[in-house]
């Protein structure tokens, strides 16, 4: 479970900005909206294959450049 220790004279704004800027680097709210819903394997498959070949396109095209 990820924690942050609030310091010394430091206000509760500030110490939420660090909690959200860890889990964000955590992926753990990317992870959590991930899970929400059940998707099957092969609909996950497709959406990885769609944004690999995206990926690709893009590489492809700015590879000159």
């Amino acid at each position: 479970m990820t924690e942050i220790r609030i310091r010394k004279g430091e206000t509760l704004d500030r110490a939420l900005r660090r909690l959200k800027k860890r889990l964000d680097r955590e992926n753990v709210i990317k992870d959590a909206r991930n899970n929400r819903y059940y998707e099957k394997p092969s609909v996950r498959k497709r959406r990885k294959m769609k944004v690999a070949k995206f990926t690709q396109m893009l590489k492809t095209r700015y590879a000159d450049a």
